[in-house]
């Protein structure tokens, strides 16, 4: 690596500029330098025509050099002198500042998009990735993929976002700026760009409205929900995914995308690994006996296949996204008034309501433990818990499918559930 230091012209330790002497600067009869004493190496380089360049002086590899930052007043004195510090600090490292500059010049928002991805989207689901791809081609890229990535403003993207909430689609926005965000970020971080635009942008879309998943929490009313799918007339796999959901209350595309090799009909275990799981973390569903019933009554026919509930165009695939809840409609059930991803929050209301630890529905239901410490106590400490839960929310959804009393729900006299 090349030896840094400090010109040794006649660029000598002066007194450091100020606005007024660098706008008082005249031209000559030839460019000139006017040294800035605050910051060794930089100066001010006033051209015979008036212009005004920042510069900075080394020494490197034995040869005097000069890199320019940019032109006065675009470039402010202390913008001059900040970027004078990184400069020296890159070339301190054996990095060309040059040479960086360049690269940066040639990273467009596609390019760092995809470096982006591919370094962090193993750990994802393959639903997640696929969701995360079709926002960049769709949303981000036909504006911002081709953009050298150090010259997008926070005009420039709030321009992009605003267009998809200018369509209505207002929650869609805002996950279009949160993955811009991440992008910016990992540039950033890498090098590529200077600042984030996106961290400029907070408070500018419209607020997200909260929205909750229609479900049905009055006891009555989900033992009718029950019959009715108990009557269910289409396939077998699809009655069978809405027989299970209620048992189960994972989220939908955890359902769908069950495999054979995650379950465990004598351990009475459905073990989901961290990429399938929107936190990240492994998770043990408890199985009933009946839901266990469920299974082993489905695995005759697709048992031979990677997925409990195949797609019905072709084995390779799981159930589509929309099966659930294109089965409730076909019940007569409305989007208002049932969704499959409803059956979670049925579970969470009515246990509660049954006096059930919170600790315990929250694991079950998959939520993520701010305490980490506390995490692995739940982990390891509640599954029995939970296998006596889930095996008493089997049979109350059996007494409330009756239509008799409700029962009681036996509580563990040493956990105090």
């Amino acid at each position: 690596m090349g030896r840094v230091t400090d010109s040794k012209t006649s660029l000598h330790t002066r007194s450091p500029l100020t606005d007024a002497r660098i706008r008082a600067a005249k031209t000559r009869g030839a460019g000139y330098r006017l040294p800035d004493g605050g910051c060794g190496g930089l100066h001010l380089f006033v051209t015979p025509a008036g212009g005004k360049v920042w510069r900075l002086r080394h020494w490197r590899s034995g040869k005097d050099q000069t890199l320019g930052l940019g032109s006065y007043p675009e470039i402010g004195l202390a913008e001059a002198r900040k970027l004078a510090i990184e400069a020296r600090s890159s070339l301190a490292h054996g990095i060309n500042p040059v040479a960086a500059k360049a690269k940066r010049a040639e990273c467009t928002f596609k390019m760092v998009a995809v470096e982006w991805l591919d370094k962090f989207s193993g750990a994802w689901s393959q639903g997640y990735q696929a969701k995360i791809r079709d926002r960049l081609e769709k949303q981000l890229y036909p504006w911002l993929g081709d953009r050298p990535i150090g010259e997008i403003t926070a005009a420039e993207l709030l321009a992009v976002v605003r267009r998809v909430e200018s369509r209505g689609a207002i929650e869609l926005s805002h996950r279009c700026l949160q993955l811009a965000n991440a992008v910016f970020r990992y540039a950033v971080v890498s090098g590529l760009a200077e600042r984030n635009p996106a961290g400029d942008l907070a408070g500018a879309l419209t607020p997200v409205s909260a929205k909750h998943h229609a479900a049905l929490t009055e006891p009555k009313a989900v033992g009718g929900l029950l019959r009715a799918i108990d009557g269910f007339q289409g396939t077998f796999i699809v009655a069978c995914a809405l027989r299970l959901l209620p048992l189960v209350f994972t989220r939908q595309g955890e359902l769908r995308r069950a495999e054979w090799n995650e379950i465990n009909p004598e351990a009475a275990e459905w073990r989901l690994s961290a990429t399938k799981m929107k936190m990240r973390e492994p998770h043990i569903v408890p199985l009933s006996r009946q839901a266990v019933a469920i299974l082993r009554e489905l695995q005759p026919l697709t048992g031979s296949g990677r997925y409990c509930f195949p797609s019905e165009r072709t084995a390779d695939r799981p159930m589509s996204e929309n099966t659930v809840n294109a089965a409730l409609r076909r019940l007569g059930f409305a989007k208002t008034e049932m969704t499959g991803h409803g059956f979670r929050s049925t579970a969470s209301t009515l246990l509660n309501e049954l006096g059930f630890k919170p600790d315990l529905i929250e694991r079950q239901l998959a939520h993520r433990e701010r305490n980490q410490v506390r995490a692995a106590y739940n982990r390891a400490e509640y599954l029995e818990e939970r296998r006596a839960m889930m095996q008493a929310w089997a049979d109350y959804l059996d007494s409330l499918k009756a239509g008799g009393q409700v029962i009681a729900l036996k509580r563990s006299p040493t956990k105090g559930l």
